[in-house]
């Protein structure tokens, strides 16, 4: 709090006015012109200083340098896509059949434990995830087909992030990535069916806790009539 306060209450004062000019037509490539003007302890802007690309240049790398959280490092074996460029991030992975902890509102009548899944494919468009299942023991192919994910929170393949937090690594490794996307779904709590409602042939609560104790029985998972090309 006292570092919120100070946040709040620091007097900041203008430094400099950055103002741009542009060519009056209407031309796709206008003309466009950068001027700089220093401003005093008065409030008074001073001369104009042209603004050179080395000066912008600098900005640009100073900004992204600090607001950078580019993935490095091995590409695991389970990522299948990877797209860092900014404002164009996209990663795609997946997870074999396994057992998960999950976790449930009390509504749901459903035991926190941990459940068998179905292979499951996580796909992350810039700061939303979507998921799908795929059946099968082996790693996926780009002909594998696409189901829905037999789990609450999910609306098409749309993620609802509920009450897990998880902050993203900066400049972490591939891996850290994916595991902190996973977090924050599998560590969220279980509360709703998405607005596609029942997300498997039979009833989403009793599918789930037969997969307690008994591999997940993926007769009932929903075709999506799409395949893992279609992600990649």
């Amino acid at each position: 709090m006292n570092e919120l306060t100070r946040k709040l209450t620091t007097c900041l004062r203008p430094q400099a006015a950055l103002i741009a000019y542009s060519s009056l037509d209407d031309r796709h490539d206008k003309d466009y012109f950068l001027e700089l003007r220093a401003i005093d302890k008065e409030g008074i802007m001073g001369e104009a200083q042209p603004v050179t690309c080395e000066f912008m240049n600098e900005i640009a790398h100073s900004y992204t340098a600090s607001r950078s959280s580019f993935p490095h490092g091995a590409i695991p074996r389970n990522m299948l896509y990877a797209d860092v460029r900014r404002g164009s991030e996209r990663y795609v992975w997946y997870d074999l059949p396994q057992r998960r902890m999950m976790y449930f509102h009390g509504a749901l009548q459903i035991e926190n434990a941990e459940y068998n899944l179905p292979g499951v494919i996580y796909e992350v468009v810039n700061d939303d995830l979507k998921i799908y299942a795929y059946k099968g023991a082996e790693p996926p192919t780009a002909a594998t087909e696409l189901f829905r994910a037999p789990f609450f929170n999910v609306s098409g393949a749309g993620v609802c992030l509920g009450s897990a937090q998880s902050e993203m690594p900066k400049n972490g490794t591939f891996s850290e990535l994916t595991a902190c996307w996973e977090r924050r779904f599998w560590l969220s709590e279980f509360t709703h069916l998405g607005s596609g409602g029942n997300p498997t042939h039979s009833n989403l609560v009793l599918v789930t806790k037969a997969a307690r104790n008994a591999p997940f029985d993926s007769e009932e998972l929903i075709p999506m009539k799409i395949q893992l090309k279609n992600l990649l």
